[in-house]
């Protein structure tokens, strides 16, 4: 007869459990702060205007440099000329040391090269000179206006006072009236004005400088040869 086995029974299954739902963790950001000048984004935004405006100030100067570089390289006045074409001589006195006391008279020929421009002259004076010192007084010219592209004769006569001098300065005009060649310096002073159109510009310092060589024995009056004049020099 067989035997029965009885297994022990099996214990019950427990019952499934829920599962937790999933925890979901919320960041908060903080609140976006207004942009801040100076920061690269407001930059770009406020730098457009200013930069428009800087650009058109570029072009504008630049054009006006052009512009008025034309107009200078059109319409620049150039230096007068002066040319001593005559001389005369009325009286030089050396024998009272240490004053001389001579008359002169010069022929110029004022041009005015250009050909847009006038010149005026102001405060216009001439003198003499021998070895760089006066030997006569200063003498005052009337105002001159040149207009453009013109020439004017002046005859100034220069001297009729004492001066005085060095004694080289005397010894020299003796010496060399002695050979029969005196070296003198014909000095222009003065002020000019440019005119283009109805523009005129401000005041300019004129010096200029005539040297010449005149034929001149002692005693002689009278016209006297030019044995060398070359073209003056003019400083503006």
């Amino acid at each position: 007869m067989a035997e029965n086995h009885h297994l022990p029974p099996l214990p019950p299954t427990p019952p499934p459990q829920a599962q937790a739902p999933p925890i979901i963790y919320q960041h908060h950001l903080p609140p976006e702060k207004p942009m801040a000048k100076g920061t690269p984004s407001h930059y770009s935004k406020t730098s457009s205007p200013k930069r428009s405006i800087c650009t058109f100030i570029t072009i504008f100067l630049l054009l006006a440099g052009i512009t008025l570089l034309v107009l200078w390289l059109v319409y620049r006045p150039h230096k007068p000329r002066f040319t001593v074409v005559s001389a005369a001589v009325y009286s030089l006195n050396t024998t009272t040391p240490p004053l001389i006391s001579t008359t002169m008279q010069f022929t110029i020929l004022i041009r005015n090269p250009n050909k847009r421009t006038s010149i005026y002259y102001d405060r216009f004076s001439a003198f003499v000179s021998y070895r760089n010192q006066a030997i006569t007084p200063k003498v005052m010219l009337p105002p001159l206006y040149l207009e453009k592209h013109s020439t004017v004769s002046l005859s100034p006569v220069i001297g009729d006072t004492p001066v005085p001098v060095s004694v080289e300065v005397s010894n020299g005009l003796m010496v060399d009236e002695a050979y029969g060649v005196v070296g003198l310096k014909l000095v222009f002073l003065g002020r000019l004005r440019w005119k283009v159109g109805a523009i005129r510009t401000s005041h300019y310092g004129l010096y200029v400088k005539c040297d010449m060589l005149i034929g001149l024995k002692k005693g002689f009056v009278g016209q006297v040869p030019l044995l060398g004049a070359p073209p003056c020099k003019v400083d503006v």
